[in-house]
């Protein structure tokens, strides 16, 4: 096996992980199935392990959450879809999601052909980077979506391009800028920055994209981290805002709405061309509207997401 095998080997090696550890599928069965020898067949499920297309949570509950990840496609016309257990102690937790956005990450960047690839903040994001393993990858190009500058000046907490570009020694481009312009015209002049425009341009040509999905009711996480004040979060409601991606509020039938704090905000502006993949990283009951009309506007053309998120956007 190439040290870097590219996408469609891997997809051969998750096939054979899911013969093998779903299926009940022997080797001498996954080789005739896929075509292999028994050698390549033994050696294809190993790799499956070592890239982690598999962690060992297989249960019961697996072949569900499967079925669940092809529902959610066919529903919504999604790219990509991976639905993880939902945890029942901690039904709102993200560890699941975390860590099934790490593992896309990895596989993402094992690629030895250069990919750029474009992530926002937040939380979630930042426990995936956190659980990703030192690659060695400086074909690959990492671009910010969103400010690095928190309101009071500070390098922004929720910053996940750093951490990930020291992880993979992957060249980057940050988005150096305040998450939220004071004004709408300084906004305007910031964005038309040469330095700026270039970040833009080079994030709307990535080929991978991942960002969170933040709700927008009174604990919605602009306000709660301080990025805007209560009336700022009421008057988004007010212009009919149900989520937030990368800062940009959009409205129920995920068209981004005009004015209000989307005047300032300095993100790179939302855009889903079809050539491109864009994959949310949420889940929670509160978040379901906010993802179903971020897919339904075309914000969104992948997910990860859980079991309960799934069957809450499935009913």
């Amino acid at each position: 096996m190439a040290a870097d095998p590219d996408s469609s080997k891997l997809d051969i090696a998750a096939r054979a992980a899911w013969l093998y550890f779903i299926a009940g599928n022997t080797q001498e069965e996954i080789a005739l199935k896929l075509r292999v020898s028994r050698p390549t067949a033994q050696r294809l499920v190993s790799l499956a392990l070592d890239r982690r297309l598999v962690t060992f949570r297989f249960e019961h509950k697996i072949s569900s959450t499967m079925e669940l990840s092809e529902k959610l496609r066919e529903r919504f016309g999604l790219r990509h879809c991976e639905v993880v257990p939902t945890d029942p102690s901690a039904p709102d937790g993200i560890a699941g999601i975390a860590a099934c956005a790490a593992a896309f990450i990895e596989q993402t960047l094992s690629s030895s052909a250069p990919v750029v690839m474009a992530i926002g903040t937040g939380r979630t994001l930042r426990a995936a980077v956190e659980q990703i393993q030192p690659l060695n990858c400086p074909q690959h190009t990492l671009v910010g979506l969103v400010g690095n500058v928190a309101t009071d000046g500070a390098a922004s907490f929720f910053d996940v391009l750093s951490r990930l570009a020291d992880l993979t020694k992957a060249q980057h481009f940050p988005m150096p800028l305040p998450v939220l312009a004071d004004t709408d015209e300084q906004r305007n002049s910031l964005a038309a920055m040469r330095v700026i425009q270039r970040t833009i341009s080079l994030a709307h040509s990535a080929q991978v994209t991942l960002v969170g999905v933040g709700q927008m009711d009174l604990d919605a996480q602009q306000h709660i981290d301080g990025f805007i004040s209560r009336e700022e979060l009421l008057n988004q409601i007010r212009l009919g805002a149900v989520g937030e991606i990368t800062g940009w509020s959009f409205a129920a039938d995920g068209k981004v709405i005009e004015g209000g704090v989307n005047g300032r905000v300095t993100s790179v502006p939302l855009c889903v061309p079809e050539s491109r993949l864009v994959v949310g990283v949420a889940c929670g009951q509160r978040k379901v509207s906010s993802i179903i009309s971020a897919i339904r506007g075309n914000i969104l053309n992948g997910l990860i997401t859980d079991e309960v998120t799934a069957q809450s956007m499935l009913s």
